[in-house]
């Protein structure tokens, strides 16, 4: 049912400069794979197969990595290395890979915007790659699965978060109707605390309908003359069945620096060559 997954990759990353002056920081590496490459995956094992990914000036390395690479599989190849022959060989087909340039960086809902075409009349997924999420079924899955359940129109990925941290996010008002779900009535985009119809959380997983597209276009920027996409999905609202799902899994904000390292940390203690070392050192130094 859902084809399509968007990757809106187009920022500039200014919260991990100088990091990021040369380099996407959704080519940061949490352990081993870049960012970005978690996202590909956690849509690839959902059942996605199209890869649109919104890309600006200087992102070229997240092309890049998902293109095929000659050389490199060549030298594997040549050297019997055929275990990482393999790894580099399956990243270019994890899927069918598609990109568009967002050049004015005008917010979320524009970068969505930019990909209507790509898109279609069809319904699609959003995944933003900053929100590193570790859960034994894909949180794209289970969305896909609620999303098929309630004949929902939209359904977005949301989490309880501390009232002092809702100024941070969209927050949604809604009533439950089963296990994790809700239907949203309305929406805020980064209220304050005080005004907040709840604590719940927008968070970066989205299935949308291609109504959306019609909806970004009408409505006007927000903020920092962005198009925000919580407007435009608050604009569905009364044509479309919109759904919270509190989803089951780890949430880690990597865009800040601060969950960027508690990822990283987490996902080293659970590789099996690196994590026993990595948690005897952690024991010595008394880190935990």
């Amino acid at each position: 049912m859902i084809r399509k997954a968007v990757f809106p990759a187009a920022g500039f990353g200014t919260r991990f400069l100088p990091a990021t002056k040369a380099s996407p920081k959704e080519m940061l590496p949490l352990v081993d794979k870049p960012l970005i490459q978690h996202g590909v995956e956690e849509a690839r094992a959902s059942g996605i197969r199209d890869m649109i990914i919104v890309t600006g000036r200087g992102k070229n390395a997240i092309e890049d990595h998902f293109d095929v690479s000659f050389e490199l599989e060549a030298m594997l190849a040549k050297k019997g290395d055929r275990k990482l022959h393999s790894l580099v060989r399956s990243i270019s087909d994890m899927g069918d890979f598609f990109y568009v340039r967002q050049n004015l960086p005008l917010g979320l809902g524009h970068a969505v915007l930019r990909t209507m075409d790509m898109v279609g009349e069809e319904p699609f997924a959003v995944i933003l790659s900053d929100d590193v999420i570790d859960s034994k079924v894909p949180v794209l899955r289970q969305m896909i699965d609620v999303y098929a359940k309630y004949s929902a129109g939209a359904v977005l990925a949301i989490q309880k978060v501390p009232r002092e941290h809702v100024p941070r996010y969209g927050i949604i008002e809604g009533r439950k109707i089963g296990k994790g779900v809700y239907e949203i009535v309305d929406m805020v985009e980064k209220p304050k605390p005080e005004k907040a119809p709840s604590d719940l959380a927008i968070i970066g997983r989205y299935i949308l309908p291609p109504s959306i597209f019609p909806a970004l276009q009408a409505i006007k920027p927000g903020a920092g003359g962005e198009l925000q996409l919580t407007d435009a999905i608050r604009a569905l609202l009364s044509e479309e069945r919109v759904l919270g799902y509190e989803f089951e899994g780890v949430r880690y904000d990597a865009g800040t620096k601060l969950g960027f390292l508690m990822a990283n940390i987490s996902f080293a203690l659970k590789d099996p060559e690196i994590g026993p070392p990595l948690r005897e050192f952690l024991r010595k130094e008394r880190i935990s």
